[in-house]
């Protein structure tokens, strides 16, 4: 017996998820009208929609500005998109905004894990395979690469939580912003800038 699809069943999964109508009420068709099992259907399909558009070109996008209260801390940063539409709409410049206030808040000294030099890589990992001696060998690895995730959410902008919903990293928003948008997404460059340092 399937479950009737109301317009507020699917108004309340596109405020929630920000995706469109039509993918919203195909979601919860396939999910039977539960809208936990269409958030989840909706993340999944974000993820591979995301990959596909991960090549196209980003030349386009805004330079977004933030100055903490005080005038005590300031951010730079590009975010770019496909296009000059997407990249004037609320949503592109909201999010824009809300990676600079990240910024101003958790301070990441890379934007990716591949910024990270290999020399203070290296680093970690020996600390972190000292730290694991006496474990059993086949937990070693696993534990010494919990360690370097930890350190990599610690210190890269896309690894870390975002600042105003800790239950995402900064690539997952990305995504979400991805799949809402409908173009790839990227951030460019950042600046963090704070008085005395």
């Amino acid at each position: 017996m399937s479950v009737q699809i109301t317009a507020t069943m699917v108004n309340d999964l596109r405020q929630k998820t920000g995706v469109g109508l039509m993918d919203c009420k195909k979601a919860l068709v396939e999910a039977d009208g539960d809208i936990e099992k269409a958030i989840t259907a909706l993340r999944k399909k974000g993820v591979s929609t995301a990959a596909k558009k991960a090549g196209r070109t980003t030349s386009e996008g805004l330079i977004e500005q933030y100055i903490h209260m005080g005038g005590k801390v300031g951010v730079l940063l590009e975010l770019n998109c496909e296009t000059d539409f997407v990249a004037k709409t609320d949503d592109f410049k909201a999010l824009a905004k809300d990676l600079c206030l990240h910024v101003a808040a958790a301070n990441p000294s890379y934007l990716n894990r591949e910024e990270v030099p290999e020399e203070e890589v290296s680093k970690e990992r020996d600390v972190a395979t000292a730290q694991a001696e006496g474990k059993p060998p086949q937990a070693i690895q696993k534990i010494v690469d919990g360690k370097l995730d930890k350190f990599f959410s610690q210190i890269c902008f896309v690894d870390q939580p975002f600042v105003k919903d800790p239950s995402k990293v900064i690539k997952d928003l990305i995504t979400e912003k991805v799949t809402q948008l409908g173009e790839n997404i990227v951030i460019r460059r950042f600046s963090r800038y704070q008085l005395g340092e």
